[in-house]
């Protein structure tokens, strides 16, 4: 009889699949920081009801949030280089579209994507913020931009962290589709290496080890980080310097 799973090799695949380790955790985090501060923007701005912009980002969230990921990724494949070519075409200008590398397409996308889910998480979170304690910061002379840095931010990322953690996972492990743009992460590179061997089982076995581990470590650290700023909500020299 054949050797249908070969236990082994599940274990002895992984180093090579960890050398894409590096481009996986970096979509992560530079999607996952371009997302909060598009996110804390919008988020802004609907609390503020700016016109125009109030409406443009409620349709973008919108938009966003009731399409599937992978969709965003093919459009924005494929239409990036479509605008350069409008641009390259009105405005005479020479872009190169064929310069352009694969991982910007999925940085921005992935940017987007976690920008709709962050803005409702920080808004809400926001909303969440005591009334009183801004009130009390303008009567002690702050800006609101003070206001905003020292008091609001502050609180609200106390309510948001939870959330925004569990965002974060799931962004981690959404870096699976980066394939269809051609980036070479932690399940192309499976891909690649099943595709040689085919062994596929094995090493999609692998893949769900290396994710699941990623995702405990990245589970605990989150619990750290809230248990401190949790401890230290009521100090405010702490939590200005933790803004």
């Amino acid at each position: 009889m054949p050797k249908l799973i070969d236990f082994k090799l599940i274990f002895t695949e992984i180093p090579k699949l960890l050398t894409a380790l590096p481009v996986t955790l970096e979509i992560t985090f530079v999607a996952m920081t371009f997302g909060l501060i598009i996110g804390l923007l919008m988020a802004i701005v609907k609390i503020n009801r700016v016109p125009v912009f109030s409406q443009i980002f409620a349709i973008l969230v919108s938009f966003l949030r009731g399409t599937p990921l992978i969709v965003q990724l093919y459009i924005t494949y494929y239409g990036v280089p479509i605008v350069l070519q409008y641009i390259n075409f009105y405005q005479h200008t020479k872009y190169n579209i064929n310069s352009v590398p694969a991982l910007l397409f999925v940085l921005v996308a992935f940017a987007f994507h976690e920008s709709a889910y962050n803005s409702e998480n920080i808004r809400a979170a926001i909303l969440s913020v005591d009334k009183g304690e801004i009130e009390a910061g303008e009567a002690l002379g702050m800006t609101r931009w003070q206001v905003l840095r020292r008091v609001t931010i502050p609180n609200a990322l106390v309510v948001a962290l939870p959330t925004l953690g569990n965002a974060f996972i799931s962004l981690l492990k959404n870096t699976s589709l980066a394939f269809v743009a051609s980036v070479v992460d932690l399940t192309a590179k499976g891909q690649i290496i099943a595709g040689a061997n085919y062994r596929y089982f094995e090493v999609y076995l692998s893949l769900a080890l290396i994710y699941w581990v990623l995702t405990i470590i990245t589970g605990f650290i989150i619990n750290v980080i809230e248990t401190r700023i949790t401890k230290f909500k009521h100090s405010p020299i702490v939590m200005e310097e933790i803004v």
